[in-house]
């Protein structure tokens, strides 16, 4: 009895000694900021870059963090999409990684902190461990997945998502995504050789910018994500009567473009009538004949909704559906709807790691608020197959794929070191 206290009194005071000598750990925000500047020569434009993915500045800049990743000790691999995976072992092997990361690719004329900030810190915390001499007892994985601004191509292949028809589609680099995969290591023919199970990750967690102005707005330093939204596009076809501009009265018209503008004010005052976070956009138009002295016969809209909840996102097309019907009866033309992409459903992070990265920001005396993203990560796809986390820090103006995109170094390291935080309290447990 009394050996078996004993025995429990150490391993309690080693793992108290672990919390103690990792709740101290710092991150070294110099050497992020200067690995962010190294990255942003690759595609470098003025304030900004275009490094999309696949294309010779995306290659560049992989090779460049693949060398940063084996400095560090880490045991690099290529998998068959053309993700990067740096593997650190554990104490434990039998355990299942813990994973962290996101990706260095970029919009065309696109920003230095959307994706790299999360990957640079995630090799951060690497040095930071090895500094310390501190080895986890789960094995660690950075992620660096592959050409995620067209569309998570590396994540979702992944999870095997990635169909035949969509190896095929012309990239931003202007390869075709199978030749695209080939330029950058990877083996488009074997896609279905690397998806990985639900459970084969403990855990993964992403550092992001906000992409947003939320938190600069209220001066909070640490976003914590409950989930990420779902997105729902709808292709809008209004066809009324074309007719001569100049010799139809307007009592005798049936205008397309006049029910089309009718429609996208209706879809905002639907998607503002409610309480929450939704959002709803019409970002696409186009009009035939399209011609000054010919009133339009056909409108096309592209429009999207975004929440949390997919049963929301829904009442709120039935309502767009119904003010439609109501505008064309007036006007006098017929309004369609089609969905012509696969929705994205919506992901929500783990309860448990949120709870995790709100104590690791209480305990840095760091303030911050929950809030949803608005916009998708590799997180999304992975939540599919292991508990996410995701955490924000503060976007300058709340600019994002632009040159002006921004985030201050003391946000970055303040990011990184919840980060930190995070995966040795996911690893002490």
């Amino acid at each position: 009895m009394e050996k078996t206290l004993l025995v429990y009194l150490l391993l309690a005071s080693s793992a108290l000694l672990a919390q103690t000598q990792s709740s101290s750990l710092k991150v070294n925000q110099q050497r992020i900021d200067g690995r962010l500047l190294e990255l942003a020569k690759f595609g470098a434009q003025p304030g900004g870059a275009s490094r999309v993915g696949y294309s010779k500045a995306d290659q560049q800049g992989r090779t460049y963090f693949i060398g940063l990743m084996r400095k560090a000790g880490l045991d690099v691999s290529i998998d068959f999409a053309g993700n990067i995976i740096g593997r650190r072992k554990g104490k434990n092997p039998a355990l299942k990684p813990i994973g962290f990361g996101s990706h260095i690719d970029t919009v065309p004329n696109g920003g230095n902190y959307d994706g790299t900030v999360g990957s640079v810190s995630g090799l951060e915390l690497v040095d930071v461990l090895n500094e310390n001499n501190i080895v986890t007892e789960h094995p660690l994985e950075l992620l660096i997945f592959s050409n995620e601004e067209g569309g998570t191509i590396g994540s979702g292949a992944m999870i095997g998502k990635i169909t035949p028809a969509a190896l095929k589609a012309v990239t931003q680099s202007g390869l075709t995504m199978a030749d695209g995969i080939r330029a950058i290591g990877g083996n488009p023919d074997s896609l279905s050789k690397m998806v990985r199970k639900k459970g084969d990750l403990a855990a993964f967690v992403e550092l992001h910018i906000e992409q947003g102005g939320i938190l600069e707005k209220e001066n909070l330093q640490i976003g914590v994500v409950e989930g990420i939204v779902g997105i729902e596009d709808w292709e809008v076809t209004i066809l009324g009567t074309p007719n001569h501009a100049g010799t139809t009265p307007m009592n005798n018209r049936h205008d397309a473009m006049l029910a089309a503008a009718k429609l996208t004010i209706a879809i905002n005052e639907v998607i503002t009538s409610h309480e929450g976070r939704q959002v709803g956009t019409v970002g696409k138009i186009a009009v035939e004949p399209g011609a000054y002295n010919v009133i339009p016969g056909k409108v096309m809209l592209g429009m999207e909704i975004r929440d949390l909840s997919y049963d929301k996102i829904w009442s709120l097309f039935r309502e767009v559906e119904n003010r439609a019907k109501e505008i064309a009866r007036v006007s006098g033309t017929t309004i369609t709807f089609r969905q012509p992409l696969t929705p994205v459903t919506p992901a929500l992070t783990a309860k448990p790691i949120q709870d995790k990265i709100i104590l690791a920001a209480k305990s840095l005396g760091f303030s911050y608020r929950t809030m949803q993203s608005g916009a998708g990560h590799d997180s999304q796809e992975v939540s599919h197959i292991a508990p996410v986390g995701m955490i924000f820090i503060p976007s300058v103006g709340g600019i994002s794929h632009s040159p002006k995109e921004f985030s201050k170094g003391v946000d970055i390291a303040n990011g990184a070191t919840v980060l930190l935080q995070t995966v040795l309290a996911l690893d002490r447990e």
